[in-house]
């Protein structure tokens, strides 16, 4: 472990002291903080009432809570020691172990549950994998903690995307068809599922 976070270390130094590099990294730090960001993109997929909403509802309530406690679980377990020189930003203090990041966990988790097409998924991802990079820039985590938050996190969004489509009927993450419109007294969609 050490050689990764090692070389790991070395690509990432020569961005760490650049302002705007450091700057990034602690905005989305924060933003992943408490799962901000996952909250205020439920909020977004739940503005109307119907399925969606309780999808999302649902979604981000498994994913919330079920890393929390794989989170805290892994950590008591491992008791691994934070990086020594954490990067002066302004970010919320770590408090808890090292390994496994929980910024990072909660955000692949989060990214696989949350999403209802492959175009959110890896959109999610892509942001998850953004806050898993700003946590080794800013030296919160050793690149090691990361890499096994986001593994940890993905086998558990993985894991828990059916269970919240199975009860959730109706949803998008449960579609297979298309949308098509028909043509009657007027025009309207229609969600095509097929059963």
């Amino acid at each position: 472990m050490t050689t990764i976070d090692e070389a790991v270390n070395a690509a990432f130094e020569p961005l760490r002291g650049n302002p705007r590099a450091d700057r990034a990294a602690a905005l989305l730090s924060n933003l992943a903080d408490y799962g901000l960001i996952w909250v205020a993109l439920a909020a977004f997929k739940a503005r109307r009432r119907g399925p969606d909403r309780r999808r999302a509802v649902v979604a981000l309530a498994a994913a919330g809570f079920s890393s929390l406690i794989v989170n805290r679980v892994v950590k008591e377990a491992v008791a691994r020691e934070r990086p020594d020189d954490h990067l002066d930003a302004t970010v919320r203090a770590p408090s808890s172990s090292s390994f496994p990041s929980g910024h990072t966990l909660a955000a692949f988790c989060t990214a696989f549950v949350l999403a209802d097409s492959d175009a959110q998924t890896a959109a999610n991802v892509g942001f998850a994998a953004a806050v898993a990079a700003s946590r080794v820039h800013l030296r919160a985590h050793h690149p090691t903690d990361v890499i096994g938050g986001a593994a940890i996190g993905s086998v558990l969004g993985l894991g828990i995307r059916p269970l919240v489509n199975l009860v959730t009927p109706g949803t998008r993450g449960r579609r297979r068809g298309g949308r098509t419109r028909s043509r009657g007294m007027g025009t309207r969609e229609v969600v095509l599922e097929k059963l």
